[in-house]
């Protein structure tokens, strides 16, 4: 099994993080009579819960040092903020694989993950797979065999497949189509999709 993909987080952050969290999930319950509009303790204590905090991420082997608040996701910060598109909105509950990226290595659904806790990792999105103009084997493939229809789920349908090679769960057919399964592609082009995957590992390229 592999292991999970974790970050080491200052005992700080961490219970700040923790107490924030709790917090709002208390006001969310907390009686309408309480929760008085225009009440300026309750507004002060509700803007102070989205106070950014910095943080220092390395994305496609760049660094960005940013300042977000503690509940945006990977998935929004890469597209509202840094304007790295390629990483796709699907389903935004982890259930379709649009939004797959790499942490250090390992391919993660970056609207599950907060980008706070992500200082420290290797980040790479579909952007960073290619060697300047030069395609990466798997995105080759990809063209070669039609894996795609709309294209909007081809750039996670593409990091998930590099990983897949990796992890060593492209050995068959019905390898591949398991460990490809949380990717969802709703044009029904599966069949290109394994036949792209096959022709990568066999190509003999570095994945």
């Amino acid at each position: 099994m592999d292991k999970k993909v974790t970050t080491p987080i200052h005992s700080s952050a961490r219970r700040n993080f923790l107490k924030q969290s709790s917090a709002m999930v208390a006001l969310a319950l907390a009686p309408p009579t309480i929760l008085k509009a225009g009440d300026k303790k309750v507004e002060d204590q509700i803007a102070g819960y989205f106070e950014k905090v910095p943080v220092k991420l390395e994305i496609n082997g760049k660094a960005h040092a940013l300042s977000i608040e503690p509940r945006v996701t990977l998935l929004d910060l890469l597209r509202e903020q840094l304007h790295l598109t390629g990483t796709k909105k699907g389903c935004d509950h982890g259930q379709c694989g649009a939004c797959t990226v790499h942490i250090n290595g390992k391919r993660v659904n970056a609207c599950l993950t907060l980008a706070v806790m992500q200082g420290g990792n290797k980040i790479t999105t579909i952007e960073g797979l290619a060697n300047g103009d030069e395609l990466h084997p798997m995105q080759e493939a990809f063209i070669k065999h039609d894996g795609f229809q709309c294209g909007y789920c081809t750039p996670g349908q593409i990091m998930s497949a590099v990983a897949c090679v990796k992890e060593g769960h492209a050995e068959s057919d019905d390898d591949i189509r398991e460990y490809m399964s949380g990717n969802i592609c709703r044009c029904g082009c599966y069949t290109n999709i394994v036949d792209a995957i096959k022709d990568a590992k066999k190509g003999g390229k570095s994945l």
